[in-house]
């Protein structure tokens, strides 16, 4: 895995357009593109399932390990890493200054979406799938 560039970063941080696609089963086709929301923490890009861990998207991910992302004009190669602990707190911070008063907040802050919260790496792609991840 590597780094974010930080213009990358910032304009996918700041959009609210994001889309993630964690590989199928075969490990090479895309799943369906699904729209979520997504935070910036000291230059990492999160992602939480609105859903919990029984989001489609999020057990692909967490199974896969690996997919893409588009959103404002850029398409991303990328790994997912589920997260858990204090990360999490400094996480709903973020959700709270970026969505603050969608109707949506409460439950991306709450117990469901907060224990399926997946970190975003940039991933590589001259690298085989199975050396990524």
């Amino acid at each position: 895995m590597t780094t974010w560039p930080k213009d990358e970063l910032r304009k996918i941080a700041e959009a609210d357009d994001l889309h993630i696609s964690p590989f199928r089963e075969d490990g090479a086709t895309y799943g369906t593109p699904t729209w979520i929301w997504s935070v910036a923490v000291d230059d990492v890009l999160y992602v939480r399932a609105y859903n919990g861990k029984n989001s489609r998207w999020y057990r692909a991910a967490v199974r896969r390990k690996a997919g893409r992302i588009t959103s404002v004009g850029i398409t991303k190669e990328v790994a997912f890493e589920p997260v858990d602990g204090p990360i999490n707190e400094r996480v709903d911070e973020a959700y709270r200054a970026k969505y603050r008063g969608s109707s949506y907040l409460s439950p991306m802050i709450g117990p469901s979406a907060h224990s399926a919260t997946v970190k975003v790496m940039p991933r590589e792609t001259n690298v085989s799938l199975k050396e990524a991840v």
